[in-house]
Parts: C-alpha cells; sequence; structure tokens
C-alpha cells in the first residue's frame, strides 16, 4: 500500500510538523519565521515543503548538536 504525506497541512497539524505549539506557530507565522498559510475555499492550509524551506532557515543553537542533548 502506498502512503502519500499530504502537501497542505492545518494549522494545528502545521504547528506539530514542525515541533511546536499551535500558539508559538502562529507567533511564527507573525514574525515571518515560518510562511503564511495559503487560501483553499474557507480553509487556510500551510505548503509543507514552505514550511520546510522556512524550518531549514531558522538561527541554529551555537555550539549544540545532538549527541550534545542526549548526553
Amino acid at each position: 500500500m502506498l502512503f502519500l504525506q499530504p502537501r497542505g497541512l492545518n494549522r494545528v497539524v502545521a504547528a506539530s510538523y514542525i515541533g511546536v505549539s499551535p500558539s508559538k506557530f502562529d507567533q511564527m507565522v507573525a514574525d515571518r519565521r515560518m510562511p503564511r498559510p495559503k487560501q483553499v475555499d474557507g480553509r487556510r492550509v500551510w505548503d509543507r515543503l514552505a514550511l520546510d524551506i522556512a524550518f531549514e532557515s531558522l538561527v541554529e543553537v551555537p555550539g549544540a548538536n545532538g549527541c550534545d542533548a542526549v548526553l
């Protein structure tokens, strides 16, 4: 069976996708760290690929890496 990951995400799923709460996601959209949604009829939908690009643009924590967080 083929599973396709949806391209368009609602607000709650988009926030979860990048690992933050919906309220933090709203702040990040407001300050343009995350993209604005697209309008699909009466719904606001975030493009998963645009979220990926915005997430890659976020500033990394200096000196931190995945191993440091575990140890």
